[in-house]
C-alpha cells in the first residue's frame, strides 16, 4: 500500500468484519516532536491470545476465503520501517486497539494520503457502524462523531446523497483548517 490511509481502511475493514458497532480512528501529528500517531479502536469480537500472537504474521489469517492476511503485517512494517512503533491489543468480546506511530520526517514514512476520502467511504458505506474520527495536528483538532450526526438527522441515513455530499465537504473543510498548510 502506498499511503497510510489505505492501511487505516484495511484495519477498519477488519473491525467491521469483527462486527464492531463503534470504531474510533485517531490521527495525531506532533510536528515539533516529529511523530505521527495513528490509533484504531473498536468494540468488535476481539481476538484470543493465540490469534493475537500470530496476527502480525503475513501467512496467518482467520478468514476462510484466503490463506494470507497482509493488512496488519504491512501496517506494522510501515511503522517500523519509518522509525516508529506498532502495538496491538485485543480481548475476546471487548474489541481491539491498533496503534502505530511514525517519524514524520523519516524518508521511508508513507504519506497519509486521501484520509478524507477514506473516512468518507467508511462512513457512507457502513451506515450501521458508528465512527468517531479525530484528526489533530499540534493544538488544532477536528472530531466527527457519527452518533451525533445521526441524532441530528433523526433517521435520515448517512448515505443519502445530500447528507453524503455535506459530510464530504465537512470532512474536507475541517481537515484543511486543522492542516493549516501542513501536509502529512
Amino acid at each position: 500500500m502506498t499511503e497510510l490511509s489505505l492501511h487505516i481502511l484495511d484495519v477498519v475493514e477488519n473491525s467491521i468484519h469483527a462486527k464492531a458497532t463503534l470504531i474510533e480512528i485517531t490521527i495525531c501529528a506532533k510536528v515539533k516532536s516529529d511523530v505521527l500517531m495513528i490509533s484504531i479502536t473498536d468494540n468488535g469480537y476481539g481476538m484470543t491470545k493465540k490469534v493475537l500472537e500470530h496476527v502480525t504474521d503475513p501467512f496467518f489469517t482467520t478468514r476462510k476465503t484466503r490463506s494470507v492476511g497482509l493488512g496488519i503485517p504491512f501496517f506494522r512494517y510501515a511503522a517500523l520501517s519509518s522509525g516508529g512503533h506498532f502495538h496491538i491489543t485485543s480481548k475476546p468480546g471487548a474489541g481491539t486497539k491498533v496503534e502505530a506511530d511514525f517519524s514524520l520526517s523519516h524518508i521511508d514514512r508513507l504519506p497519509l494520503g486521501d484520509i478524507t476520502g477514506t473516512i468518507y467511504t467508511l462512513i457512507t458505506c457502513n451506515i450501521q457502524t458508528d465512527f468517531v474520527y479525530i484528526y489533530q495536528i499540534d493544538d488544532r483538532t477536528f472530531t466527527l462523531d457519527t452518533r451525533q450526526v445521526k441524532e441530528i438527522l433523526d433517521g435520515i441515513p448517512l448515505n443519502t446523497p445530500e447528507v453524503a455530499a455535506y459530510l464530504k465537504g465537512y470532512l474536507t473543510e475541517n481537515k484543511q483548517i486543522v492542516d493549516n498548510g501542513y501536509i502529512l
